[in-house]
């Protein structure tokens, strides 16, 4: 009979960023059926008392101090998670998964940058030990929209508690008082969004007209419950999990990794109707753009969209480029590829169903593309999230 594994998992429940790790770790939990799960959901109970508790391994968020300190010199398989800040000692053999927060920064930008906007800001928190994520998702969003000839204002304020609610926005206020409009806008989570909602309803910004905003952690009740609808970067967090018990199970088998540190990519951006915009000065632009958007699934052609506006192909190519960055037929395909996903995240439709739908002719054609934008086939897509491969092989 094989031995079954105690594990213990050390993060904070009380935040939908751990409870989705947690149901990585469950999953691969029921998938090899030999392990038992200690996860506590109070924040003083939540590390078992390591003196008398017979277990096999832990799975460490490191963002508590307490706990950091109680696993020092612990002899047992120990693998960490989270955003890669807190009380973790990098020079410490225990591997760590961390967020990739330069991908998620770069996915809001290209967001924003597609919405036609040419002015962006970032608003995240005040620096501390354990949210040095949110300087980083602010570095990386800045040297996106650089790429693209863009400056992007950085706003953390000074206040962090919501205790100090009032002061934050204040702060807030007097920022957004001094940008300029239509600006797309980054926050380093959805909390940061929330406050930066609030401030525009005091300035009277229309969002996303004057202000289009995204978060990330993609909190569904939270984004559903904002006004408008907030769009949001879903963490890889499930994946996280996955692989972090993945990897734990290696380590209580005796295999050490090749590595120590692995970055896990977001899973997908939800659009809503904070960044429901597209501020293009162009007009003939604006009219094609928005034919795209309606019609892409539907088979279109450049000459369709050449219908919709009275200038030369010659020309519009040029103010697609100019505007947007890319081709009338990459803005084709894009949108295209963008229902793909949706499709494959929302439904239970096979393949051959999902191309009909989103005006593709070919299976193969489809998969193709899809895989050069995405990095998956259309099934690899749809399977990651029912039984993720973990990719980060130690």
């Amino acid at each position: 009979m094989p031995k079954i594994r105690r594990v213990a998992v050390v993060c904070n429940l009380t935040r939908p960023y751990d409870r989705r790790i947690i149901r990585g770790i469950a999953h691969y939990m029921h998938e090899v059926g030999t392990w038992s799960l200690y996860a506590e959901e109070d924040p003083l109970q939540k590390l078992p008392d390591l003196a008398y508790w017979d277990g096999d391994g832990l799975i460490v968020d490191f963002d508590d101090r307490k706990v950091a300190t109680a696993l020092r010199g612990v002899d047992m398989p120990v693998v960490g998670i989270g955003g890669g800040y807190g009380w973790y000692d990098p020079a410490s053999n225990i591997p760590y998964l961390a967020t990739d927060n330069v991908t998620i920064s770069t996915m809001a930008a290209e967001h924003l940058l597609e919405c036609g906007l040419r002015q962006f800001a970032f608003c995240g928190f005040p620096r501390t030990r354990v949210n040095g994520w949110s300087a980083e998702r602010a570095e990386a969003f800045a040297a996106s929209v650089a790429q693209r000839g863009c400056a992007c204002s950085m706003y953390t304020g000074t206040q962090a508690s919501a205790r100090r609610w009032s002061d934050i926005q204040q702060g807030l206020v007097r920022w957004l008082r001094t940008l300029a409009y239509p600006l797309g806008l980054m926050a380093c989570n959805d909390a940061r969004a929330r406050h930066v909602l609030e401030a525009c309803r005091a300035l009277r910004l229309r969002v996303p007209d004057d202000v289009a905003l995204i978060g990330v952690d993609n909190d569904e009740i939270m984004c559903e419950l904002a006004r408008p609808p907030l769009s949001s970067i879903e963490q890889g967090t499930f994946q996280m999990g996955y692989e972090a018990a993945a990897l734990l199970d290696r380590l209580m088998a005796g295999r050490r990794p090749r590595q120590r540190r692995f970055l896990i990519p977001p899973e997908r951006l939800v659009a809503r109707q904070s960044t429901d915009v597209l501020a293009v000065d162009d007009p003939d632009v604006a009219v094609a753009v928005g034919f795209i958007r309606e019609h892409a699934c539907e088979g279109i052609a450049l000459a369709d969209v050449l219908e919709q506006v009275s200038v030369s192909c010659s020309s519009l190519e040029k103010r697609f480029r100019k505007h947007l960055g890319r081709t009338i037929h990459s803005e084709i395909q894009r949108v295209q590829i963008e229902r793909v996903k949706h499709l494959l995240d929302t439904t239970s439709l096979s393949i051959r169903q999902v191309m009909r739908r989103t005006g593709f002719n070919y299976v193969q054609y489809m998969t193709t593309l899809f895989r050069k934008t995405t990095g998956y086939t259309p099934a690899e897509y749809r399977a990651r999230k029912i039984n993720p491969v973990p990719r980060s092989r130690g």
